[in-house]
């Protein structure tokens, strides 16, 4: 979701440049520390990895902190932000691990590129998965060192606590029912939307605007609010994202859009698929997706399949569906008509995005 993807007079992405300086001001002085030992390498590959991320999730918690009634100095939403970005870089840099992900943002991933600048061959890879999973670590000490640093009375800190620890309670709980699932194909619809739910829907959209809006002193009403929009404009997110990892423009993407399918993920394309293909389509399917070496040639007969099968279709309901209960619930939800304005602006950029 790019800035212009947005309607021009959406301030979605004023607070962007505030992010991104005290981000990088804070990874400056992380480099420039001489009391920790090789901390400087660490912290400016990290800062390479963070260069052209989408910020969707900080911006959200801005938005949120808006919508929560905040006016005036965004300082305080902005360092809430950021610390809310340095989490998702830990979670960003694990998954590509978990994953065996080479491209990320259209570079190589951390731990191959740390393989790549590892002197032995014979333990480059070890080294660069043990290196990336301590860089994800340090980012998220970061992250909790400017979120305990963010001014806020006591009692909106309680409640912005609570939220952050939901947000990555059920992320990894997310993470790790998909881990259960990839390369298991009998996943039910049920299982693939409680994946979707947790991984992507509360941790992308819904719990971002929470700990903005908390930061703010919201009450349960506007708390509430967050919830009946950020949930099915998460789902939609994700079910787009399922969508664009098959069939999308990998350069526009910065990954291959054949992962997802050489891991053998139960994406909701592969879930609606295999309910409506024949026999004979459903062993192939199954013979195709999880092979490591699947190639390109192969991958179109899948998206064909997909076509053919009418799970694309029934995708593309499915986040239509959701699109508009998100603006639904902007009718009655208590905010300030710019944040309303702002969050139609997000559902339209995230359904309808080629990237």
């Amino acid at each position: 979701m790019s800035a212009e993807t947005l309607a021009v007079e959406s301030d979605f992405f004023a607070p962007r440049t505030a992010i991104d300086n005290l981000l990088f001001e804070f990874l400056a002085e992380k480099a420039q520390s001489t009391s920790v030992p090789h901390q400087s390498v660490l912290t400016l590959m990290l800062r390479d990895f963070m260069s052209g991320g989408k910020r969707v999730r900080p911006l959200l918690c801005v938005t949120g902190w808006v919508a929560g009634g905040g006016q005036g100095d965004t300082a305080r939403a902005v360092r809430l932000a950021a610390s809310i970005e340095l989490a998702h870089t830990c979670a960003l840099i694990h998954d590509d691990i978990m994953d065996a992900s080479d491209s990320r943002r259209g570079r190589p991933t951390v731990h191959r590129a740390l393989a790549d600048r590892h002197h032995a061959p014979w333990t480059a890879q070890q080294y660069g998965v043990g290196g990336a999973i301590l860089m994800g670590d340090l980012a998220l000490v970061w992250s909790d060192e400017l979120l305990h640093t963010t001014p806020m009375p006591d009692a909106h800190r309680a409640t912005v606590l609570r939220c952050v620890d939901r947000a990555r309670s059920e992320l990894i709980a997310g993470q790790h029912l998909d881990l259960l699932t990839t390369g298991d194909l009998h996943v039910s619809v049920e299982t693939m939307m409680s994946i979707i739910r947790y991984k992507t829907a509360k941790y992308t959209i819904e719990r971002p605007l929470q700990v903005g809006a908390a930061l703010a002193g919201a009450g349960r009403e506007v708390m509430q609010a967050c919830t009946a929009y950020g949930v099915p404009l998460g789902e939609a997110f994700q079910l787009r994202d399922d969508v664009l990892g098959v069939f999308g423009d990998p350069d526009r993407m910065g990954k291959s859009r054949l992962d997802d399918l050489r891991e053998g993920k139960c994406t909701s394309l592969v879930v609606h698929a295999l309910r409506a293909c024949d026999p004979a389509q459903a062993s192939r399917l199954r013979e195709l997706i999880g092979d490591p070496g699947l190639g390109e040639r192969e991958a179109t007969e899948i998206r064909d399949l997909l076509t053919d099968t009418g799970a694309r279709s029934a995708v593309e309901r499915m986040i239509e569906e959701r699109y508009h209960q998100a603006l639904d619930s902007l009718a009655s939800a208590p905010f300030p008509p710019n944040a309303t304005r702002t969050l139609k602006d997000v559902a339209e950029a995230v359904v309808h995005r080629t990237a």
